[in-house]
């Protein structure tokens, strides 16, 4: 008798345990975000760029994307903060405000998925333990 009232108590307080942790995870990961700046009028590469970091964020979900209108005024000063001017994408921690510019491995690799997705998550696990 005692098994069978132990059982469901000791279940409820694993499941308790294990949702908080999970919680905890997605807290921390959602301080880090990806942005892409981009011209008005965007290159063929600059839309691949998007498209393979939308594929490579796939790896982390809790992580949003997001794309900036560089030449738009009202993006004036996020343009500042991050010195772009142009086509870039950069990895922000908003907590920490730390910035890694990953614009030069993105254009160079542009034309190779498997090769840009392999080094984006080497740059984004990095950025993630720091």
């Amino acid at each position: 008798m005692k098994k069978s009232i132990l059982l469901p108590i000791f279940a409820t307080l694993l499941l308790l345990f294990v949702s908080s942790n999970g919680n905890a995870q997605t807290k921390t990961t959602t301080t880090v975000q990806v942005i892409q700046f981009h011209s008005e009028h965007r290159c063929m590469t600059c839309n691949k760029i998007e498209e393979i970091t939308k594929i490579a964020l796939k790896k982390y979900p809790t992580i949003p994307f997001s794309l900036v209108n560089a030449d738009d005024k009202k993006n004036e000063k996020k343009c500042t903060q991050f010195q772009a001017y142009g086509s870039s994408l950069f990895l922000y921690n908003i907590k920490t405000k730390k910035i890694k510019n990953l614009t030069e491995m993105a254009f160079m690799n542009a034309g190779d998925q498997d090769k840009f997705i392999k080094e984006f998550n080497k740059n984004m696990d990095t950025f993630l333990k720091s």
